[in-house]
């Protein structure tokens, strides 16, 4: 039987090394070892940073085997020009022997407001022969005090109840050749921001949400090119968004205590190549009125009368005599930092793909895709007409627009209050084109009345929207139903990313933080979510208690408290997989004292080791769990999280003292739970079982026993999932563990219900938040068998003791009926591939290993003297250090390269 997943240590990488001359001679590279994807804070030339060490990371390629970095050098110039003539003024790490390639923290004299860094990496390669030179990337600081705001926060108005949205002008003179533009501004709830009649920048609801009296966050953007000669005119428009909810529903948003009426502060600078600046800042001179928007809600949506439209505000000349004077007001907090992730953008636009009338005068579009975002309208008609557009998942049988579901915690606030809904009022002035501004919705169906005359397919587009960030993972294999749930899984998450993971993007959009937690590994291998996370752990410390405990949703108004550890442990588990999958162990190091202030909380509510209290293993398929044995589960794992990251710290003492809470915890685990007579934990359900195997409760003489009733309630369960979101995380990884992959294919490939196949033939597009198809349609909790595919499927696995693939286990399962699986990931070392099918009477693994990084790799079921690496016998063949023959494997250990091993079909994978 094969070892279950067991605890988690972590290692990082040191480097060392003397500065070269800053006017080092360059050799030309060998080609041999190429740095490439440079990335500054994680970012891609990124402006408005303001931390004063930005970390620096890159990817090395190579075509030969074993090829991988003897050392780096970093330069760091003030311009393009020096930075090519190898002049590092600002920074030069000189040459440090090391492979580290990621996060390598800069060193240099101290940055300031606005200033931008041109650098570039040089690499030696395995002998210690000049290899690559990257290409330049760029990175530019943002405002790193307070007082380099030099303006005042202003707003039209201190009332909270007063609908339309604010907007706000100023002019300006610009006299000279520009050299460059920065406008910084924390606009909030949400700012949309137009520059010389041209809305600036292509993003959608910045800032992004947090608990704005602990914290903002402002968002910086080069404007350089919307900058003319002469006279020039600034506008910004505010929406509410969370910051000013105006929904009454159950999360007591509405009594948040940052509520305040729409506010901002801005700063623009303009560098001219001269060598002058000017500066605008917001202060009293500013103008504000009110305008088209008439009424905008995060979950309401917006309405919007065209006919209030004025033409011409945010451009030079505008005739302003009859806006009124701005109110200067206090800032929320002191705490203002930069966005330093990727903005929430449009990535893809979805055509209708029908539309019907269930009764007259009453349309339903059909997106054919459900998705978070909004709709772009086309239309003509006379002034004053209203058309209103409602957002749903949805229909009822008779095929009109079906909300009652998600609208329920809305509609306990009045039955009267909009959900979903926007209302265009049309100016008559020709084709009208609109799309709200400050609200998002989830839906595949848009209810239209109001429409003059009947609409066409062109009438409405689909615009999906979120958090923009880069997409570094594929998977795909010969089972439709496997790339279905990926694709999916894709949908779901994308919809449930606006700046912090999120439950469902109608109904709640809140940070609950088990949907999160479980849904980070499946990220983590298809997207590059890192800064995303980095903010949204931030966002948890702030809203920690001073006993350590949390609420479970993030950021909180007020309600949600005592949700229990399975939900509260994302703010270690998820800083514990960057670790793991990116190398970077800053999250946990960062947070390191409030983790460890939860830990001593749980201890508080615990009652002989066992914690009791929290939600349970939510939404299983029939089987409910005791919450006391996922509370207490996690507050092991959380333990063993907090001593290692102890470890990483050099805090050998504190490491202790928290490995042996965690192995009395264990003991107290099985006194409680564990009946030796039957071999069970609590009540034998799929998810109690598989949660004490997971988390490594398991003594080492019970764990076959142990193992074996969970096959049997998987039996009794006809081979179905019977388990929630806690269970469903668990029992995949178990069975793999425990050597069964081909029943936890079984169980993921059933096509009635519960199971993905049943949700499949059902219609969805996305995952669902209920096996039995209720409430949500739109949940990524249920997504975590993404990961599985990457890990188990393709073979393509993490090792925790050597992070961020510096060591990669391939151990690819080729069970059930596949033929054929494949994953591909950008990982912070470099491009992962792990590709395999049956060919004949041969079973096919292609892989491709990054520089800097080995693989431990399994071909199952073979016997080693009949595994061939291209034509070579493959523990012979070159880049293989080491091979050996296991029960049930043929083990190999291979330096970096591309590599094709070949086994006969009939014994791979038996």
């Amino acid at each position: 039987m094969k070892p279950f997943l067991m605890t988690r240590i972590r290692l990082i990488p040191l480097f060392t090394g003397l500065l070269l001359s800053v006017q080092a001679s360059y050799a030309q590279p060998t080609g041999a070892l190429v740095p490439s994807r440079l990335r500054c804070e994680s970012l891609e030339n990124p402006i408005g940073l303001d931390v004063e060490h930005p970390r620096f990371s890159w990817v090395d390629s190579a075509t030969e085997r074993g090829q991988k970095q003897s050392a780096y050098q970093i330069l760091v110039s003030s311009s393009a020009a020096k930075l090519a003539a190898n002049q590092a003024d600002i920074w030069n790490s000189g040459k440090v022997s090391s492979d580290v390639t990621t996060n390598v923290p800069y060193e240099g004299r101290t940055l300031t407001s606005g200033q931008m860094g041109y650098w570039k990496v040089r690499v030696w390669d395995a002998n210690g022969k000049p290899a690559g030179v990257s290409e330049p990337a760029t990175f530019e600081m943002g405002l790193l005090s307070q007082k380099d705001w030099g303006g005042d926060w202003i707003a039209r108005t201190d009332d909270i109840n007063e609908l339309p949205a604010p907007m706000f002008r100023h002019e300006f003179r610009v006299s000279g050749k520009v050299k460059s533009a920065r406008l910084y501004i924390c606009g909030l709830g949400y700012h949309e921001v137009e520059l010389n009649g041209s809305k600036v920048g292509d993003r959608f609801l910045d800032p992004g949400f947090t608990r704005y009296d602990r914290c903002i966050l402002y968002v910086t953007h080069d404007v350089t090119d919307q900058i003319k000669d002469g006279e020039n005119a600034i506008g910004v428009t505010l929406g509410n968004g969370w910051f000013n909810s105006q929904t009454i529903a159950v999360w007591n948003l509405e009594k948040a205590p940052w509520r305040a009426a729409p506010k901002m502060i801005l700063k623009l600078e303009v560098d001219y190549t001269d060598g002058r600046k000017s500066v605008l800042v917001s202060d009293k001179t500013w103008k504000t009125s009110t305008g088209p928007i008439v009424f905008d809600s995060i979950y309401g949506g917006e309405i919007y009368d065209a006919r209030l439209e004025k033409s011409g505000w945010s451009t030079a000349g505008y005739d302003d005599s009859k806006w009124d004077e701005v109110k200067i007001v206090k800032a929320p907090t002191d705490n203002m930092v930069a966005q330093a992730m990727p903005p929430i953008r449009a990535t893809a636009t979805i055509k209708p793909v029908k539309i019907t009338e269930p009764k007259p005068g009453v349309f339903i579009f059909d997106m054919g895709q459900n998705f978070a975002g909004h709709v772009n309208l086309t239309v003509s008609g006379p002034a004053g007409t209203s058309i209103k557009m409602r957002y749903a998942e949805l229909l009822h049988g008779d095929g009109t627009l079906d909300n009652d579901d998600m609208s329920k915690h809305v509609r306990r606030g009045g039955a009267d209050q909009a959900f979903q809904t926007d209302t265009y009022i049309l100016k008559g002035e020709g084709t009208e084109k609109w799309h709200s501004r400050f609200s998002y919705y989830g839906f595949q169906y848009v209810e239209v009345t109001g429409f003059p005359g009947k609409p066409t397919l062109e009438s409405l587009e689909g615009v999906f929207i979120h958090s923009d960030v880069e997409k570094i993972g594929q998977f795909e294999c010969s089972n439709p139903l496997f790339n279905w749930i990926t694709e999916a899984a894709r949908w779901s998450y994308l919809s449930n990313l606006y700046g912090l993971p999120t439950d469902c993007p109608h109904r709640e959009k809140n940070g609950w933080t088990a949907d999160a937690h479980i849904a980070a590994e499946q990220a983590l291998y298809t997207f590059d979510p890192i800064t995303i996370y980095a903010k949204w752990m931030n966002d948890i410390a702030d809203e920690q208690r001073p006993d350590g405990n949390m609420p479970g949703i993030i950021p909180n108004a007020g309600w949600g408290d005592n949700i229990g550890p399975a939900w509260d442990s994302a703010f270690l588990i998820i800083p514990d997989y960057i670790n793991t999958y990116c190398g970077d162990s800053s999250i946990l190091r960062d947070h390191y004292e409030g983790m460890k202030r939860y830990v001593d909380f749980l201890g508080t509510r615990a009652e002989n080791g066992i914690v009791s209290y929290g939600l349970n293993d939510w939404a299983p398929a029939s089987t409910k769990t005791p919450a006391d044995i996922t509370s207490t589960g996690y507050y092991y794992q959380d333990a063993r999280i907090v001593a290692h990251t102890a470890e990483l710290l050099g805090k050998s003492g504190e490491a202790k003292k928290y490995n042996r809470l965690a192995d009395d915890i264990k003991k107290d685990f099985n006194k409680k739970f564990y009946n030796a007579e039957t071999g069970l934990y609590g009540n034998g359900s799929q998810a109690a079982l598989s949660c004490a195997l997971y988390h490594d409760l398991v003594d080492p003489e019970n764990k076959q026993r142990v193992f074996d009733h969970l096959l049997a309630a998987i039996e009794k369960s006809n081979g179905h999932i019977d388990a929630g979101i806690l269970g469903t995380k668990y029992i995949f990884r178990v069975l793999t563990a425990g050597g069964r992959a081909d029943v936890a294919y079984a169980m993921a490939d059933k096509k009635d219900a519960p199971g993905w196949g049943w949700w499949k033939a059902q219609g969805a597009t996305t995952l669902w938040e209920q096996w039995n198809g209720t409430e949500s349609h739109n949940h990524i909790m249920f997504g975590d068998i993404v990961a599985w595919f990457y890990e188990s499927l393709a073979g393509i696995g993490a090792d925790p003791a050597q992070p961020g693939f510096k060591h990669i286990i391939v151990r690819p399962q080729p069970v059930g009926d596949l033929t054929y699986a494949k994953g591909v990931m950008e990982s912070v070392q470099g491009k992962i591939e792990s590709s395999w099918k049956i060919e004949g009477d041969q079973f096919k693994l292609h892989l491709l290993i990054p520089p800097n990084s080995t693989a431990t790799v399994y071909i199952t079921g073979a016997k080693m003297d009949e595994v061939m690496e291209g034509n070579s016998i493959a523990a012979k063949a070159a880049g293989i250090r080491s091979a050996k023959q296991e029960k049930g494997a043929a083990v190999f250990e291979i330096e970096s390269g591309s590599y094709d091993f070949t086994a006969p079909k009939a014994i791979a994978g038996e």
